[in-house]
């Protein structure tokens, strides 16, 4: 591979690349990115050698930091064997081993694994088990969900319905499915509730599927809420017999706390999306978890087989990367170290909300938020600019509107996290105080 030099990538980048999330006429116009050449552990790398903090564990999924050696070489060693096969009808070692482990790992009850490529797609497949399972177990008019205010569940076109961020839904409310929506937990779990229990009573017979992320709701701006919201949902799922999907693409391995965040409500839902953390930022995989019900459920001859697949499901490569995160989590410890920087992140950010401008801030896990003063919205822009404080200072956050946020990785350094807290400390306080 070519070393070309930054301003050559950056050219090249500008002429060719569309990024996420980005307006792309002002990035053209006016930024110079960052150019990273390598990382490490909780750091980026730019072409100068400088490093950055990687604040949001590059979109929540690094949770073993970067290049984690116990990763590379899971990967190494599995590429030099077997690095693709299909799993239609046949299978593989690390597909087989992998299943058995997250089965082993998940809520009591969840017993069967579909692999998928990311998290869009992991509940993608739950989207369509719901629908199919229906379909063809009795009760076809159920072909609507049932999603929160401010929820977001992914981006392919299915899960875009569920999608309760009005600009990411927005450019494509006329092709999407029917979801009804109830008030966000994060306003109030009776509130939600109420609504919730409204909803079912009166709609069930056409709701295939109520779809939650679990105590925390993150393209919404980190908004928490009260477990006591999931213990009703799972009571009122299972009292009019509607399946309960709980979406862990972000809260799971370890980022609220426990691994999965559905623990904090000691709740087993029908089904469960992981991605993220899957292998570790390494390779693009996740799965859906299932239960025995719903497995069975598609029992019956070829007609009635689950109709989704992906060229890369189960994909050699990265379930062994996914089975060796696994292994690294229960050696090394992980969550049970992470516990102690969740409380550091705690304490920060509860005194953040003394930082002139600062209206609020919340935690949870290793998760931390602040919302500056003014208005709210993904598109407002001081966030913007704090982001900006945060790279001259050496840190790497990507804010949500004005809801400045670290997610770091969850084996962070003491050291690393302490410089992340004060970076987001100083880069809010010289936004805030000089207008």
């Amino acid at each position: 591979m070519s070393d070309l030099t930054r301003e050559q990538i950056i050219a090249l980048d500008k002429a060719h690349v569309w990024h996420p999330y980005t307006a792309m006429d002002e990035y053209i116009a006016q930024t110079e990115p960052l150019v990273i050449r390598r990382s490490s552990g909780s750091r980026l790398f730019d072409g100068d050698g400088r490093s950055y903090l990687d604040g949001n564990s590059s979109w929540y999924c690094a949770t073993l930091g970067h290049n984690h050696p116990r990763l590379v070489r899971a990967l190494t060693a599995q590429a030099e064997r077997l690095s693709h096969t299909a799993l239609a009808g046949i299978t593989h070692e690390p597909a087989a081993l992998l299943a058995r482990k997250l089965v082993d790992v998940a809520p009591a009850g969840l017993e069967h694994v579909f692999f998928s490529d990311n998290g869009s797609t992991a509940v993608e497949v739950a989207l369509k088990m719901a629908l199919q399972y229906w379909a063809q177990n009795g009760r076809p008019a159920r072909t609507r969900f049932v999603a929160l205010d401010g929820a977001f569940h992914g981006e392919t076109l299915g899960v875009t319905a569920l999608g309760g961020v009005e600009v990411f839904r927005r450019p494509f409310a006329a092709a999407i499915v029917d979801c009804l929506r109830v008030p966000s937990a994060a306003d109030g779990y009776e509130r939600a509730f109420a609504a919730l229990e409204s909803l079912l009573e009166t709609e069930a017979d056409c709701i295939a599927a109520v779809v939650l992320e679990p105590m925390v709701q993150g393209a919404a701006g980190m908004r928490t809420y009260d477990a006591a919201f999931l213990r009703h949902a799972r009571e009122l799922t299972r009292k009019y017999d509607v399946f309960l999907v709980l979406d862990e693409v972000f809260s799971g391995y370890g980022r609220t706390g426990p691994m999965w965040a559905s623990e904090h409500a000691g709740v087993v839902p029908d089904m469960m999306c992981v991605a993220k953390g899957f292998t570790g930022g390494m390779l693009p995989m996740a799965a859906t978890l299932a239960t025995r019900r719903i497995f069975e459920g598609f029992f019956g001859g070829a007609a009635r087989s689950f109709f989704y697949g992906h060229t890369f499901t189960g994909n050699p490569l990265g379930a062994t990367v996914a089975l060796e995160v696994l292994r690294v989590y229960e050696e090394e410890l992980v969550l049970e170290r992470a516990a102690l920087k969740a409380q550091r992140i705690s304490s920060a950010f509860s005194a953040f909300g003394d930082l002139p401008g600062v209206r609020t801030t919340r935690s949870l896990g290793m998760i931390g938020a602040l919302e500056l003063e003014g208005r709210q919205g993904y598109l407002e822009r001081d966030g913007l600019r704090v982001y900006q404080q945060a790279l001259r200072r050496g840190a790497y956050l990507r804010p949500l509107g004005n809801v400045i946020y670290i997610a770091p990785p969850l084996n962070i350094s003491d050291a690393d996290l302490d410089s992340l807290l004060e970076i987001v400390a100083e880069s809010v306080r010289a936004v805030t105080t000089t207008g």
